[in-house]
């Protein structure tokens, strides 16, 4: 078995909360102490204190076997008959035992009890115990000579062989193990407040809002953890004024040529010319144009946007009508989806891109739908086109990625479901891909309803 292997099986039983198995550990440990305190008492606490009053009983009924004996015969009988003694001897113990953990403690005691006690007795002196039936509680015999007879008597315990006091010993011990369980699990929350909030802050970085600023006061490791994501934030914010800025000059630096090239054509070019070399032109500085629009879109994916409260399938009927009029007719669903914040531009962009994917790829069979998942908006942009799979989709969701057809679709640089996924993700949702029922392809976007709103 490989040691992979072995660590997963050994994760798997591990609780996956850091607090759990904190928690856990501190009762293990705890539990451990107090088995390893319970034996030292046992052993060098209750053993010998057991063992002195084995010694000092057994001195006790020495004494008293020495007195019945040397009693006159009817004296002796009658002294044991008080004690209440029997010649037959006691019949064994045939009461179950409870099982419990005082009642197994107060047998480890009675038995070294019995074992001192018969060590220091005469050989002749058997002890037995006893337990009494319907309340008659605990009786310890033992064999003594009254009238040169063997007879057994009752003796009343001493409270050193009894089990007095374990009771509440593992009573207090439980409640120093809940006690310091309690205390490590106020201890830990302390603790993971801090990463709580360090990780809903990456949440939010990752998902293109703004960075917050951690409290840096707490532990010390926290606090070194709690610094570095304020460096890291920074820095992302450092890293997009310049990525704004950079944008900017790109835009003004690449647009101002083109723009003056246009005026250079249509002042150069005399009226009559050839139509197909002017139109060419223009094509290839639209094709710039849109290309540079593209990449500006991918950089920028509105995350400057701020949220509004809208109405997505109004949003959807407007640009239905929109393409209709451009010739592309789609055949709308529309569910009922309540009204939530979302950043409407970006959004527009993100079901542009996929109806436009629509129209090229698919073709025909064009349709929208919406409809609502618990707290989850779905939208759904379908078609009934057979160039591209569901799967090979997916992969085109990597930034610069085209289809095995794009080469029929030449305006585009491989940016568009990368922008589509990013303005998704922006909000807080997906995008997939999957078969439509009855051929044809499935863009679904999940967007949350109360992401910004709450």
């Amino acid at each position: 078995m490989s040691i992979t292997t072995r660590s997963k099986r050994r994760s798997r039983w591990l609780p996956r909360s850091l607090l759990t198995r904190n928690i856990v550990l501190l009762v293990a440990l705890v539990a451990l102490t107090q088995a390893c305190s319970f034996a030292v008492l046992l052993h060098f606490v209750q053993r010998p204190r057991i063992d002195r009053a084995a010694i000092i009983f057994a001195d006790y009924v020495k004494t008293l076997d020495g007195v019945l004996a040397a009693m006159p015969p009817d004296q002796g009988r009658a002294a044991a008959a008080r004690l209440g003694a029997q010649t037959a001897a006691p019949e064994p113990d045939g009461v179950k035992a409870q099982r419990s953990l005082p009642r197994l403690f107060g047998t480890w005691q009675r038995d070294v009890f019995l074992r001192a006690l018969q060590h220091h007795l005469p050989p002749d002196m058997p002890v037995r115990w006893q337990t009494g039936n319907g309340g008659d509680g605990e009786r310890l015999w033992i064999r003594v000579h009254v009238a040169g007879a063997p007879s057994w008597i009752a003796l009343p315990m001493t409270e050193d062989a009894q089990a007095s006091g374990i009771t509440t010993t593992l009573i207090l011990s439980v409640g120093l193990a809940l006690l310091a369980a309690l205390t490590g699990y106020l201890i830990q929350l302390h603790i993971n407040r801090p990463l709580k909030d360090l990780a809903r802050a990456a949440r939010h970085v990752s998902a293109g809002e703004a960075p917050v600023v951690l409290p840096t006061d707490g532990p010390t490791e926290i606090a070194q953890v709690s610094g570095a994501f304020n460096q890291m934030t920074e820095a992302l914010q450092q890293a997009e004024a310049t990525r704004a800025l950079m944008l900017a000059g790109v835009s003004h630096d690449i647009r101002t040529p083109l723009t003056k090239l246009r005026l250079a054509m249509a002042m150069a070019i005399p009226r009559g010319a050839d139509d197909t070399f002017v139109a060419s032109a223009e094509s290839y500085l639209d094709h710039i144009d849109t290309i540079l629009q593209q990449f500006m879109d991918y950089a920028g994916s509105g995350e400057r946007e701020p949220p509004q409260q809208g109405d997505l399938n109004a949003l959807i009927g407007q640009l239905a009508a929109d393409f209709a009029g451009l010739g592309h007719e789609f055949e709308l669903s529309l569910g009922e989806v309540p009204g939530f914040a979302y950043r409407p531009v970006s959004l527009m962009r993100l079901l542009m891109n996929l109806m436009h994917n629509a129209i090229a790829y698919g073709r025909t069979g064009l349709a929208v739908r919406t409809w609502t998942e618990g707290d989850t908006a779905c939208v759904a942009v379908c078609d009934r086109g057979s160039g591209i799979d569901a799967a090979e989709m997916e992969k085109l969701k990597t930034p610069f990625s085209r289809g095995t057809n794009a080469r029929t679709h030449s305006g585009g640089t491989g940016l568009g479901l990368a922008i589509v996924e990013r303005i998704a993700r922006l909000h807080g949702g997906s995008l997939q891909f999957r078969a439509r029922e009855g051929g044809g392809l499935e863009a679904l976007v999940t967007l949350p309803l109360n992401r910004h709103s709450s």
